[in-house]
């Protein structure tokens, strides 16, 4: 898929549109599964989490439907549309942000820090414990955690991007829809993670600050790539016992 300077504002609905355009014309008809994960990021030449982000954005407008184990199928013809909805960003993309952004901004805390700080955040880590075991939605523990980490920055510039970061997270109905997904899965808060935060700002090492932010915030996007992947393994695994049952009915000729 080609991508002028105009119309890098999001691969993922570059290719929902696409796939759109392509049931409007009859490649697609209701009730046909869609080509693989594998083979639509080859066709649009995306990487695979484009794709994901495209199949979620398709079944919010309600073109597609995914079916657990066995693939992303359309739902109906669509009836042309204007515009199609601007979803905002993706969990990826936002998630990468957050990775560059609140790294540097973890590495500056280091520096100026409090000992009432760092007591409100292990206070604050006790709260993100909780809220795992009791599976409260909204992550509201572990925004705090990172709002606290951007205050100690002093720097008000840096408190209000992580905050508006954070807010995009429920804003944007493609992200919301992809934690949600994530969610269902059982990722959670990573409490490991944030305790090794934690340790590197006790220690006031911005690198070792900078470092366990960037590391936690990585590890958030592959859980996110594992918990939207659920579905193809399970695709692909659906179609693996479909082709052994035909070989075994083929050798019984």
């Amino acid at each position: 898929m080609t991508t002028s300077t105009a119309e890098t504002r999001k691969l993922y609905q570059q290719v929902a549109n696409a796939i759109a355009e392509s049931i409007r014309d009859g490649q697609y008809q209701p009730g046909q599964r869609l080509p693989s994960e594998r083979d639509l990021a080859e066709d649009y030449s995306v990487s695979r989490p484009t794709v994901r982000e495209a199949m979620i954005a398709l079944e919010i407008r309600g073109l597609v439907e995914a079916r657990h184990g066995s693939g992303v199928y359309i739902t109906e013809a669509p009836m042309p549309e204007s515009q199609p909805p601007e979803l905002d960003i993706g969990a990826f993309e936002l998630t990468e942000a957050r990775r560059l952004i609140e790294g540097e901004s973890c590495a500056l805390a280091a520096t100026t820090i409090t000992d009432p700080e760092l007591a409100q955040l292990a206070a604050i880590m006790d709260d993100m414990v909780v809220e795992n075991d009791r599976d409260v939605k909204g992550e509201l523990a572990d925004r705090r955690f990172h709002v606290a980490i951007a205050q100690a920055t002093r720097n008000s510039a840096l408190v209000t991007v992580i905050e508006n970061l954070w807010d995009l997270r429920y804003k944007s109905p493609l992200c919301r829809a992809m934690l949600e997904r994530a969610r269902e899965v059982g990722v959670r808060p990573l409490i490991d993670d944030h305790q090794e935060i934690l340790l590197a700002l006790q220690a006031r090492d911005p690198k070792a600050a900078r470092n366990a932010m960037r590391e936690h915030l990585g590890r958030v996007i592959d859980n996110l790539l594992t918990a939207t992947e659920i579905d193809a393994l399970a695709q692909a695994r659906s179609e693996v016992e479909a082709r052994r049952h035909e070989l075994a009915r083929r050798s019984r000729v």
